[in-house]
């Protein structure tokens, strides 16, 4: 239908034209929230009102061919077309940032560009441009995996082996909390801080800049949680824990009562994890040498929880441990070690049984 059929369209020319205007005002708008649907997955979520700078690029706006030499760029999370263009041309990528957002346009596959590094040439035409910001070989950006559990130290090492950052810049970054955004509950350690998930890693990116980002995820997790600074420490701690001795998020949940529980009937936690952390070790169990260790983190020998978190512990960590799951228990073991299988108990028999079933697992299924 032509839009200048609408009701109103045939009264006197200026309503006429204003009534038009209005219509293709909308009509623009509803192309651009289509755009920004489809487009909502990349870096293009906040695309923009482009038509004027693709109305406006000529032959002499464009450079010709696939380009020559090498250069860096960085997309940035949340950069418009219009951002990356700029970029681009101020790099020397493209001629002008008109010619890209003209070629990423007519490209439907654009919205599959990522954040991140990209080895691009100089002068390239806007079409080649987009071709190569779509091409995953051109990314330099590393994809770092940090799963949840893992100690400060592993995660330190995993970075240093994965990324350009050495563990020389990490361990100098470590020397500066203020820097790094931790909170006072943190006491100046990034154990239980370091938020574990994917991470990409820029090739210019520093040990400060990846840390800080790391914690900042965390805390950012522990204020969408809606947890208060003074319960930071404790709830971090107890997420640790369950980290490390639970599989599900259903189980991460009773492991927290049953420390609440312990903690309530002023009990010691005696937990294998705590000492194993002690000690460095890296074992489920632990040896009567070890379970009197002379250390904070010996919740055998210590009453109340350990003096820090354990491990780095992800959401549902810490949703378990602020929203614990109501229930009477004192006692868990994990059964079995390849399915995560997790038995709880009340009584000092139900317990005893349970611990028999662990051991009959570990005849059968001797650890390396």
């Amino acid at each position: 239908m032509d839009l200048t059929d609408l009701p109103g369209s045939s009264r006197p020319d200026g309503h006429g034209r204003r009534q038009r205007r209005r219509v293709r005002r909308r009509r623009t708008l509803v192309v651009v929230l289509v755009a920004l649907a489809l487009l909502g997955g990349g870096t293009w979520a906040a695309w923009g009102t482009l038509g004027p700078l693709v109305a406006s690029v000529t032959a002499s706006d464009d450079y010709e061919g696939a380009g020559t030499g090498q250069v860096d760029v960085r997309v940035a999370a949340g950069d418009t077309g219009t951002r990356i263009g700029a970029t681009l041309a101020a790099a020397g990528v493209v001629k002008s940032q008109s010619a890209f957002v003209k070629a990423a346009t007519a490209q439907p596959d654009t919205a599959g560009i990522q954040p991140g590094t990209y080895r691009l040439k100089k002068e390239m035409s806007g079409a080649a441009a987009v071709a190569l910001l779509l091409d995953p070989a051109a990314r330099i950006t590393t994809k770092l995996t940090i799963p949840e559990g893992l100690r400060a130290t592993q995660v330190l090492d995993r970075i240093a082996e994965q990324t350009p950052i050495t563990r020389a810049d990490l361990d100098a970054a470590l020397q500066d909390p203020a820097a790094l955004g931790l909170p006072p509950a943190a006491n100046g350690a990034v154990e239980g801080y370091l938020f574990p998930a994917t991470w990409d890693v820029n090739p210019d990116e520093t040990a400060v800049q990846l840390l800080s980002s790391m914690v900042a995820r965390t805390n950012q997790a522990l204020a969408e949680l809606g947890v208060p600074a003074d319960a930071v420490h404790d709830v971090v701690v107890k997420a640790s824990i369950a980290q490390k001795e639970a599989r599900t998020p259903e189980d991460m949940a009773k492991v927290v009562t049953v420390l609440d529980n312990r903690l309530a009937a002023d009990r010691p936690l005696q937990l294998d994890s705590t000492v194993s952390y002690a000690v460095n070790g890296s074992t489920v169990t632990t040896t009567e040498a070890e379970r009197a260790t002379d250390s904070p983190y010996n919740t055998y020998r210590n009453p109340g929880l350990p003096v820090g978190p354990i491990s780095n512990p992800g959401e549902d960590a810490l949703r378990a441990a602020i929203n614990p799951e109501p229930g009477p228990w004192l006692y868990f073991v994990t059964v079995n070690l390849a399915t995560g299988e997790t038995r709880f108990a009340t009584t000092d028999a139900e317990h005893a049984a349970n611990v028999q079933l662990f051991r009959q697992y570990l005849r059968e299924n001797p650890q390396g």
